[in-house]
Formats: C-alpha cells, sequence, structure tokens
C-alpha cells in the first residue's frame, strides 16, 4: 500500500528539484524528507532518484510515480472538498414527492428559493398521491413528502414518520354559472342531492371525501366522472355536465367565465397539507428544503387567505 506521506515527498521532490525545496514546502527537515525518500524506494524496489554529489534527478520511475502523486493529490482533495460539501448541505441529493396541485404553486415557489441558496444540489422530484408518496418515504426513496387529507377525514400517518402542518386549503363548491344556486355565497349540500357530481378518487383506503359529505348531509351523491386533475374537473363543470368539491389552491385565481363559487353551509370542508420526513435521515438538504417550504407556504396561506376572506382554519 502505498503512503500519502511519501507520494506527497517524490511530488514535491519533481516540483522543486531538491530534498531542501521539498522539505520547505512540506514543512519537514531535509533529513525527514531523505528519510522518507529512502524508506519509499526500499519499500518499491525502484530507484525514483538519481543521487550525485551536488545534484539529484528523478529517474524514469520517480518522474512517473511523482505524476502518479500529483494525480492521487487531486483525487484526495476534490473527494475531501465533495465530502465536506455533502456534509455542508451545499451538495447532494434531495428526492421530494408532492401532489399535483401542490406543484403549482407552493413547492415550486418553495423549489426556486431552496435552488438559489444551494445550485449544486441535485433534485428528484416526483409527483404523487399521499397513498403512493408516503410508502416510498418509508421506504428511503423519498427524503421529503408534500401530502394532503382533510380537516373530517384524516389520513393515518404511519408513526414512524414526522409531520409538520404547512397550510391550510379551503374547499369550495364549484357549479356552473347558470346553475340556479349559482349567485348563493353558501350553499347547502342536501340543495345538490339531485344533481350530478365531478368527483375525485381520494385517498386509499379512506373515502373520497365528497361521499362522506353527502352521507352526513342525507343523500348518496350522483357521481358522473372520476378524476384527479382539477383542470379537468373545472372544464367538466363549465361545460355544465356537473358540480364538483375543490379546494382553493386547484382554482385559478382569476375565475374563468361560466363557473361560480359557494362555501358549504354549516360545514369548514379544509384540505390540511404538511411535509412528512423521515426522523433520522442525515441528509442535510432536508431540514434546508424545509424552511424553504415552510416560508413557501406561509406566502400560499396568504394569498389563499386574501382570495377566499377567511383565516387559515376557515
Amino acid at each position: 500500500m502505498l503512503s500519502s506521506a511519501r507520494l506527497a515527498v517524490i511530488a514535491q521532490i519533481a516540483v522543486h528539484g531538491s530534498i531542501a525545496g521539498a522539505a520547505e514546502a512540506l514543512h519537514l527537515t531535509p533529513s525527514a524528507v531523505s528519510h522518507q525518500l529512502s524508506r519509499f524506494e526500499k519499500e518499491i524496489g525502484v530507484a525514483l532518484v538519481e543521487r550525485g554529489p551536488r545534484s539529484l534527478r528523478l529517474t524514469d520511475a520517480g518522474r512517473r510515480m511523482a505524476e502518479h502523486a500529483e494525480t492521487i493529490a487531486t483525487m484526495m482533495r476534490e473527494a475531501q472538498e465533495e465530502v465536506t460539501a455533502l456534509g455542508q448541505g451545499r451538495a447532494g441529493r434531495l428526492r421530494i414527492g408532492f401532489f399535483s396541485s401542490g406543484g403549482i404553486r407552493m413547492v415550486p415557489l418553495a423549489l426556486s428559493r431552496f435552488v438559489a441558496a444551494h445550485p449544486q444540489a441535485e433534485l428528484g422530484l416526483l409527483p404523487g398521491q399521499t397513498h403512493e408518496l408516503l410508502p416510498l418515504l418509508e421506504q428511503g426513496s423519498l427524503d421529503v413528502a408534500v401530502v394532503f387529507d382533510h380537516s373530517v377525514m384524516p389520513y393515518p400517518v404511519p408513526p414512524n414518520l414526522e409531520v409538520t402542518g404547512l397550510l391550510s386549503d379551503p374547499q369550495r363548491v364549484v357549479m356552473p354559472a347558470r346553475h340556479p344556486k349559482a349567485q348563493r355565497s353558501t350553499v347547502a349540500l342536501g340543495d345538490l342531492a339531485d344533481v350530478p357530481w365531478i368527483a375525485t378518487h381520494g385517498i386509499p383506503p379512506t373515502p373520497p371525501v365528497l361521499e362522506k359529505l353527502c352521507r352526513d348531509a342525507g343523500f348518496v351523491p350522483e357521481v358522473r366522472c372520476r378524476t384527479d386533475h382539477y383542470d379537468v374537473i373545472l372544464g367538466l363543470v363549465r361545460a355544465g355536465l356537473g358540480v364538483a368539491l375543490v379546494p382553493v389552491l386547484g382554482i385559478p385565481r382569476t375565475l374563468e367565465p361560466g363557473l361560480a363559487l359557494a362555501r358549504i353551509d354549516g360545514a369548514s370542508v379544509v384540505r390540511r397539507i404538511s411535509m412528512v420526513t423521515r426522523p433520522g435521515n442525515p441528509n442535510p438538504l432536508v431540514p434546508e428544503f424545509g424552511r424553504a417550504l415552510e416560508s413557501a407556504a406561509a406566502t400560499v396561506q396568504a394569498e389563499l387567505n386574501g382570495r377566499t376572506g377567511t383565516s387559515p382554519g376557515e
């Protein structure tokens, strides 16, 4: 096994052309450098220098060893710099899962702030639903999961994961503008028992939140279509094919013509958005992104409150 100390000796002899010059560069005595050189030659069984009465020249083997020594020294410096950067959170890989409507405003805002502070970080981004992302987080395939559940139907997060609340996303009934109740600011779900609904799939294994709310209101909704894409839902509602329950985060800031919004009379229906992490994860980028995400969530929460005229918990 080659000694890094002896490789440094031969490299400095190549640079300075003398024992004295190498000793000064390495902060050693000339005798210590001579001793290291002699030990090196004995260990590998090859002469590295040609010694004259007043001169010292590298042999062909010595020149080649000096080249290898410089290459190895460069690799060691790069390895130390890379590992230090990883340990300090200046570089590394961060794998983030997030639900689709979180990727419209909140997650991109957090990522822009995070990347500005950590330009060397490598990102892995995976859109998905709560029931898809949490198992990946448990398995170590993700570092952070941005997920949601509903105030009226909490989703069971595994106890070995840590949950940090981010924001509250109020839900609204979306109706075609020509619907008889479209001019109301609030509407009772029971008043919509006889119209078709455009619904989401929900978060397995829990049933869709719409079914629970309608059941509590005394009826079973007629679901004409299910999709988790809110732009599709809004398009179908605008076409007059039904009504829907949509979180404000999934509704454009400027409501398109042909649509009307209403609160649910007598009920506070809020989608709770959270960051879930794995305790003990040594990745230093996780808390860095967490701070960026909490900051972005505060910005988005203020925007939602301004749009709906509500406090965070409605």
